[in-house]
């Protein structure tokens, strides 16, 4: 795969429903542009919690309670992270009046992954730092269905593999352990129809808030493979 070169900041949010490929397509965002980097709300918070700082440990507490970690905490772990890498001032708090002034440098171009995922965190998300793509990646769920009927794991790793388009080279088993795959407990089909319609519900209210704010872009396909050459087309047009 060849590589891009930004001539531009770009800040990005992949939206899509469970089992649409979001990982995929962040994978091969990054090497196609090698100046993207991830921005994932869920490893920030493992890693806080890890590394005992004061935020993991507040964060650790909401965890253990069974409670969602508060907005509020979420934006501060980005922001860190974002200040960490001198991506916006030094100086920016979650408590400003206005969004933190982002670096136009290419280098500061990230994939916000695991936050927002409503139209109310985005908002909150809004007065922390501007994002200047947001891509719905719309695959009918007949097809994420059957991609979840065909994917096994191997739990030790967490590798997954598909028998449609991504198969063990040996039928059941790990390719580098020669272990055996299984199937994920909540991988059945009433309970992912379950996911996607609160998917849809959730969704549409966020989508409309960066509609209104001229940055959705949305791409349909079947497949990632139909998808990623649309998404790089619709990158290299905005921001190489």
């Amino acid at each position: 795969m060849s590589t891009k070169e930004f001539k531009r900041a770009a800040r990005i949010i992949l939206v899509g429903a469970p089992g649409v490929g979001k990982g995929t397509q962040a994978e091969r965002l990054m090497k196609r542009y090698p100046q993207l980097s991830a921005v994932s709300s869920g490893d920030l918070l493992r890693e806080g919690v890890r590394n005992r700082t004061p935020l993991g440990l507040e964060a650790e507490a909401f965890i253990k309670a069974g409670s969602l970690v508060p907005d509020e905490m979420i934006l501060k772990l980005i922001l860190d992270k974002l200040k960490a890498n001198r991506w916006v001032s030094n100086h920016s708090a979650v408590t400003d009046p206005g969004p933190a002034q982002p670096s136009k440098n290419p280098s500061a171009s990230f994939i916000l992954d695991g936050f927002p995922r409503t139209a109310t965190q985005a908002s909150r998300l809004d007065c922390l730092i501007p994002v200047n793509l947001v891509v719905s990646l719309i695959t009918p769920v007949n097809i994420i269905l059957s991609r979840i009927a065909s994917r096994w794991v191997h739990a030790p790793s967490g590798r997954v593999y598909n028998t449609d388009f991504n198969a063990p080279k040996v039928a059941g088993k790990d390719d580098l352990t020669g272990e055996p795959l299984t199937k994920r407990a909540d991988d059945d089909e009433e309970t992912w129809k379950q996911r996607l319609k609160k998917f849809d519900e959730t969704s549409q209210p966020l989508l409309e808030h960066y509609d209104q704010k001229n940055v959705l872009w949305t791409v349909n396909g079947n497949s990632s493979n139909e998808i990623t050459p649309k998404l790089f087309r619709e990158l290299d047009s905005r921001f190489a």
